[in-house]
């Protein structure tokens, strides 16, 4: 059952938290239905508003950045590869290797309800120039990869842990990981730097605008659109997402996992992000306990910083992958 429409109201809200939660107006209990029915179940169509990342005369110079490198991309020879997540969904990869034979590898994470081939083209394309091998993959409900419930980095960070496992076994353990996420992408690679068994092979993470957890930008998002309070909506919606899609929204933290990791991390943010606003990587940078660095691009919207600076974007994680990775 993808979503929860035809549940009825008092079947819900009797069963959250024990009976706890009492409503005045069943608008909240509708509120967290339609919260959790638009953005937790599988899309497949852009449900992002790309106003977000820019406006109409920015994204007209994005698109000359964006264009022919998403060509690029599509022309390689592109191995596909899929894994089986511990739930048994089929998980789908993409491997481009290097021109010449290399040590360092890639493993790119993207963002809410698009795919590996949207998000990735450009950074792609600036990885295997440098002479990485680059490693693309779907998250779980996107793409060519099974589920039908979003993950939201909490259950993601299983699946990115797999696929390192994948690369480890696959190339022996010789390649040097860098993993590189945008956006939920960036919160999957944040969360998955917290395993106790992350393999040594992952020598650095890159985190371009992550969220700290599916909480706290849900109720930004709901005070900053619809005026609403977090409380009872993101309860109700919480418990909704547990009991369909197996979590809940404050199952799992960026903000626990970086306090733990010892992974050193680039933390990424453009001041303009009003989506999942800067403070959020802030608060990862400040909560991180590992080797650490953050960049804020000026004038960036989200998920813009790439390019609304390139130069700069690329110099930042040059000099910060070049202090982790060895030739």
């Amino acid at each position: 059952m993808k979503e929860c429409g035809k549940m009825s109201l008092a079947t819900i809200i009797g069963g959250i938290a024990g009976g706890t939660v009492a409503l005045g107006s069943a608008v909240f209990a509708g509120a967290s239905i339609k919260l959790f029915n638009q953005v937790i179940p599988r899309h497949d169509s852009l449900q992002v508003d790309l106003s977000e990342m820019a406006d109409m005369q920015k994204w007209e110079e994005y698109k000359k950045i964006m264009v022919p490198k998403k060509q690029w991309l599509l022309e390689q020879n592109i191995e596909k590869i899929n894994i089986k997540s511990r739930d048994n969904l089929k998980l789908q990869g993409y491997y481009i290797p290097a021109e010449k034979e290399s040590n360092k590898i890639v493993l790119m994470s993207h963002g809410y309800s698009s795919k590996a081939m949207n998000d990735f083209s450009s950074l792609a394309y600036f990885y295997y120039k440098l002479g990485f091998d680059c490693f693309l993959y779907d998250h779980r409900a996107h793409g060519e990869s099974e589920g039908d419930y979003v993950g939201f980095g909490i259950l993601d960070r299983f699946d990115c842990l797999n696929w390192i496992k994948y690369i480890d076994k696959r190339f022996k353990g010789k390649k040097q990981i860098i993993l590189h996420g945008i956006s939920m992408g960036g919160a999957t690679v944040l969360m998955t730097s917290g395993f106790d068994e992350l393999p040594e092979s992952v020598k650095c993470i890159i985190a371009d605008c992550a969220f700290t957890s599916p909480h706290d930008v849900f109720a930004h998002i709901l005070k900053r659109d619809y005026k609403l309070p977090p409380f009872p909506i993101m309860n109700i919606s919480s418990s909704l997402c547990k009991k369909y899609a197996g979590y809940g929204f404050k199952d799992y933290s960026t903000l626990t996992a970086v306090k733990k990791t010892k992974c050193p991390i680039l933390f990424i943010h453009g001041d303009e992000d009003n989506f999942v606003p800067t403070y959020m990587s802030n608060e990862n940078y400040n909560a991180c306990n590992s080797p650490k660095e953050l960049l804020i691009i000026k004038n960036a919207g989200h998920g813009a910083s790439y390019y609304e600076n390139q130069k700069q974007y690329e110099d930042a994680i040059l000099k910060f992958v070049n202090k982790w990775i060895t030739e």
